[in-house]
Order: structure tokens, then sequence, then C-alpha cells
């Protein structure tokens, strides 16, 4: 794992503070207005999405996915830096940031947050994920969905292959953690690495080595030939 200071100040290094007159008037922006008799107005995409829908957008190299809580909530999992070094929870509450989400990958650390529609798509369009008619797996209530959604948010360990967004919303949409986003990555990492094409040309990579090197040893003889039968064996 990264050194989180040493992460915490190449994050601090490039951000600065916001005045307190801004925060009090996003504070005051970010509070739902109500109608009369005290109910909350309902949003917009109440009437698009159902509470507890699976919502995807999609990014530059991967999906991102949440579960919509309805009033314009989303609750969805994200690796970001600043819990970890910081106890403000209006910075923390803001949007994650492009420098934030990277700090996270690299610390493995996330977090399940609620955020608005808006915020949750950063300007991609928003569709519910069409998984319910593929999975084998029995599709949760609604309700259920959400519920579960909502009992998890907060700081949780981030991994990039194995515990995403996709395991966070397929955990509680399905109650299974599984990413097929991560499967096909894997998949297409064993055909580049794990290929008799590979296999053939780290024998000859080893053996020009030891050639190169002169040291024809025991140890290296059995290296230069293990390697490439492993790779050609998992091929």
């Amino acid at each position: 794992m990264f050194p989180l200071p040493l992460l915490g100040l190449l994050f601090i290094s490039a951000s600065g503070f916001e005045p307190p007159a801004e925060k009090k008037k996003e504070k005051e922006s970010e509070e739902e207005p109500e109608c009369h008799g005290g109910e909350k107005r309902k949003s917009k995409y109440d009437t698009i999405f159902t509470r507890g829908d699976l919502l995807e957008v999609p990014r530059t190299l991967f999906i991102h996915f949440g579960i919509y809580l309805g009033g314009d909530r989303v609750a969805h999992f994200i690796p970001d830096i600043m819990p970890v070094i910081s106890s403000d929870q209006y910075r923390i509450s803001q949007m994650v940031s492009n420098t934030r989400l990277l700090l996270g990958v690299l610390a493995k650390c996330g977090s399940v947050r609620v955020d608005s529609v808006e915020d949750f798509a950063y300007g991609a369009d928003i569709r519910v994920n069409p998984m319910d008619k593929v999975l084998s797996h029995a599709v949760l209530k609604g309700e259920d969905v959400a519920r579960r959604a909502e009992k998890l948010e907060g700081d949780v360990p981030y991994s990039l292959l194995w515990y995403n967004c996709e395991h966070f919303v397929m955990y509680c949409r399905y109650g299974t953690v599984m990413s097929f986003q991560t499967f096909q990555f894997c998949k297409t990492m064993r055909k580049l690495l794990l290929s008799q094409r590979v296999a053939k040309s780290a024998a000859v990579l080893a053996l020009c080595w030891v050639l190169y090197l002169q040291a024809v040893s025991l140890c290296s003889v059995l290296l230069a030939v293990i390697l490439p039968f492993l790779i050609w064996m998992a091929s």
C-alpha cells in the first residue's frame, strides 16, 4: 500500500480549502425544498427511475454503477483518498475529483457515498442496467436493495479488481459479490499473457539471457525452463 501521509500531502498541495462563506452558501443550496405539510418534493428522476434500480454510466475505460435511492439520490462505491486524510465532513461530501479518485485507487481506500444523480453521472448518460434479464440470480425487492445500499454507506477498503463499484451494486441487488468487468479484464489479460506465443518468446529470451550473462548454472537453467513451461501449460 502507498504511504497514506505522502498521498495526503500530494492531494492537499493540488487542492485548496474553500472559504467558509462558500461552504455556507453551498450547504444552503443543497438543502432539499419542502412542500406544504413538511413533505419533501419528489425529484424529476423519480418519474424515470424506481427506488432500488441499478444505474450505470459509461466512463472512458469502464462502466460506473450505482443504486437509485429516490429523491435524486444515488448510492455508489468510489475510490476516495479524502476520508483517510481529513475528518472535515464538508470536504468529504463534495463531489470526488479525479485527483481524489486516483489517489484512492493507489491507496486502496474508498467510500460508499450518496450523491445527486447529476454528480453520479458526471456529465455522462444514465441508463438502468439490464442485468436482471441475463443473470440467473433472483432480484431482491427494490426497497430491500435500497436499504442494503444505505446500510453500507461509509468508508470501505477499495480494490480496482476485487471489490469495486460493480461488486457493491451486485451485492445490493442480487446478494452476490461479482464483477463482469473484472472477469472480462482477467480473461483478456490471460489471452495476452498466458498464450503459447508468449511461452515460446519467454523460452527464447530466457535462453538468450543465460547465454549473454554466461551464467549457466542449475538455477538459471531451471528458471529458463520452468517459467516458459508454466506459461505453456497455463495457455
